[in-house]
């Protein structure tokens, strides 16, 4: 099944750093988001665009993960001619993993 089907996802930037929350819609859902949604599983399918470290941070109270991937935005919104490189739209790029 597709992430989307277990989650919703925000996105924020700074500078070069996209960070993304996947967030389950139903509590009993987390555990199966902490146990397959891995910093290495994102890492590799955002292969192509971020370079440098991904780290994952766990919010189990709001049944949540939390995303840090550096050198993701093509040198920030200041830096580069692409049209997201805010990562707006990574949220639902990630949401369409298989999980």
């Amino acid at each position: 099944m597709k992430l989307k089907e277990l989650a919703h996802s925000r996105t924020g930037d700074k500078g070069n750093i996209s960070v993304i929350s996947v967030i389950a819609y139903r509590k009993e859902d987390y555990e199966l988001l902490r146990e397959r949604v891995t910093a290495e599983l994102v890492g590799s399918w955002f292969a192509e665009i971020a370079h440098g470290t991904i780290t994952r941070y766990e919010i189990p109270s709001i049944g949540a993960l939390n995303f840090e991937l550096k050198a993701a935005l093509g040198g920030g919104v200041t830096r580069s001619l692409a049209i997201d490189m805010h990562g707006k739209s990574l949220a639902s790029a990630l949401l369409e993993m298989e999980v």
